[in-house]
C-alpha cells in the first residue's frame, strides 16, 4: 500500500516544472521595485508633498514691471523695490497709530507698544527714504486707502475698544510684512536692500513682541489656517 502511494506521488511530481534561476531572479527584482515604490509613496500619503515648507510659502508682493536694474550696490529687482516702498508705507500709518496709542491707550502696555512704533518707524522711515533715494526708487508720500481706513478706525475708537483695535490692527499688519522681510533678506543680491531688510527684521519683530505683550491680540483659533 505504501509503495503504491509513493508511486503516485512520484508521478504527480513529474508534472511540476522546476523554477529556473531566471524566473527566480525576475521575481526578486519585481519584488524589490514594488517595495521601493511603496516606501516612496507612504511618506507622501501620510505627510503630503515633499516640497519644503519654505519653498511652498507664498508672500505677496507687487511687480512694478521695471525688471532688474543695475546699481552700485548690486542688481535691483521688482521685489527689492516693492519692499523699500512697503517699509515707507508702513511708517506712514503705523507711526501715527503709535502716537494715537500714546494719547489714548488705557493700558501701560498699549502705551509702551505705541512708543516702540513711533521710535522704530521713525528710524525705518529715514532708512527707507535714504535707500529709495540711493537706488532711484520712487517712494510713496501717503498711506494706501486700506491703511488710511485703519487709521480712521483708530481715530473713531476710545478706551478699551481702542486698545484692542490698536493691538489687533497693527499686529496683523506686522505679521504680513514679517514674511516679506524674510523673503527679501533671503533673496536680494543688493547690499543696500539687504541692510534695510536686516534692520527691518529686528524692528518688526520688536513691534510684534510688544504688541503681543498687551495681551489683547486675538490669535487665530488652532486649525483655522488648515481650513482655508
Amino acid at each position: 500500500m505504501r509503495s503504491v502511494r509513493s508511486l503516485r506521488s512520484a508521478r504527480s511530481l513529474r508534472h511540476l516544472r522546476p523554477v529556473s534561476r531566471r524566473t527566480l531572479g525576475t521575481g526578486l527584482v519585481v519584488g524589490s521595485l514594488a517595495a521601493t515604490l511603496l516606501a516612496l509613496l507612504i511618506p507622501v500619503y501620510l505627510f503630503g508633498s515633499a516640497e519644503p515648507a519654505a519653498a511652498s510659502a507664498r508672500t505677496a508682493w507687487n511687480d512694478d514691471g521695471a525688471g532688474i536694474t543695475s546699481t552700485a550696490s548690486g542688481p535691483l529687482t521688482p521685489l527689492d523695490r516693492d519692499f523699500v516702498r512697503r517699509v515707507r508705507l508702513a511708517g506712514l500709518w503705523e507711526k501715527p497709530a503709535g502716537r494715537l496709542a500714546l494719547e489714548r491707550g488705557t493700558k501701560d502696555t498699549v502705551k509702551m507698544a505705541g512708543s516702540h512704533l513711533v521710535d522704530g518707524h521713525t528710524e525705518l522711515d529715514r532708512l527707507s527714504v535714504e535707500t529709495g533715494r540711493a537706488l532711484g526708487v520712487t517712494m510713496p508720500v501717503r498711506p494706501t486707502a486700506e491703511q488710511q481706513g485703519w487709521l480712521d478706525q483708530l481715530q473713531g475708537a476710545q478706551g478699551a475698544t481702542f486698545d484692542r483695535l490698536f493691538a489687533n490692527l497693527v499686529r496683523a499688519a506686522h505679521g504680513k510684512v514679517f514674511g516679506l522681510v524674510a523673503l527679501v533678506r533671503d533673496r536680494t543680491a543688493n547690499a543696500t536692500v539687504r541692510e534695510l531688510a536686516s534692520r527691518a527684521n529686528t524692528v518688526v519683530l520688536d513691534h510684534i513682541t510688544v504688541l503681543e505683550k498687551t495681551e489683547l491680540v486675538d490669535f487665530p483659533h488652532p486649525g483655522d489656517n488648515e481650513k482655508k
